[in-house]
């Protein structure tokens, strides 16, 4: 018992506001269901497995697939962000999530964005683009299909950047419409040239190194064997597993 997660009184308190209001028959214990959900995609357990001190797992995982598909992880992680307001640095980047067979497996639905999943060489896998703090916290993520290009998340996440001075990010970044589109909106881009630059680009060398903090970020959400790898076929889904996991490690 004592390996167990349990959200504390205060936790539970910064989570309530995002909770969805409960009509008819009350919730079954949201502090006991919340913790056998974090528990489960921390240690990459079948919902099956769960512990029985978490109560019956299909309660878990239908509370766990009802939230993620109202989006309610995603807005906590949002939230709680929003409440420590970044005014100086942000950083951006990206990674790979490697893909189990059981993410890729049957047919995918007609009319959606698929899956997520594309053939990289690694494998299969999906791709997580971020947005993160001058400490190096997220506080935006995007996921699309393993083979797309940096730029693309970049682009998505564009609109929904805070109002800072900097945007520090890595060669995958270097566009001229990028760089444009941040000094329209005010914020000076420390991103090095590519190297077939014809003209070197000038950045601060100094505050680029500050960037590691975005692959120290992403290495701590990997420690989530949900989020390492890829399980759920539903990107709605995976997408809560890391902003689940964000929430968790950052923000409460």
């Amino acid at each position: 018992m004592s390996d167990l997660f349990w959200l504390t009184d205060a936790q539970m308190a910064r989570l309530a506001p995002f909770f969805p209001k409960s009509h008819g028959k009350p919730r079954v214990d949201d502090r006991r269901v919340l913790s056998g959900i974090i528990f489960i995609n921390r240690n990459g357990m079948r919902w099956r497995d769960a512990p029985s001190a978490y109560g019956p797992h299909k309660t878990l995982y239908s509370r766990w697939k009802r939230w993620s598909e109202k989006g309610i992880f995603a807005r906590m992680m949002a939230g709680l962000a929003a409440e420590h307001g970044e005014e100086t640095t942000v950083m951006i980047d990206a990674t790979y999530l490697k893909a189990h067979r059981t993410a890729i497996s049957m047919a995918v639905k007609k009319g959606g964005r698929g899956r997520l999943i594309g053939r990289t060489k690694g494998g299969m896998n999906t791709k997580l683009h971020a947005v993160c703090d001058s400490q190096g916290r997220p506080i935006d993520l995007f996921v699309t299909a393993g083979q797309v290009s940096d730029y693309i998340g970049a682009r998505a996440m564009l609109s929904s950047l805070p109002n800072v001075k900097w945007l520090l990010g890595d060669r995958g970044y270097d566009a001229d419409w990028f760089r444009e589109a941040l000094q329209d909106e005010g914020i000076r881009a420390c991103i090095p040239g590519r190297k077939q630059r014809k003209t070197p680009v000038k950045y601060d060398k100094r505050r680029y190194k500050r960037r590691n903090r975005i692959e120290i970020m992403f290495g701590r959400l990997k420690d989530w064997r949900r989020v390492a790898t890829r399980y759920d076929r539903c990107p709605k889904v995976f997408l809560s597993a890391i902003a689940l996991a964000a929430v968790v490690i950052y923000w409460l």
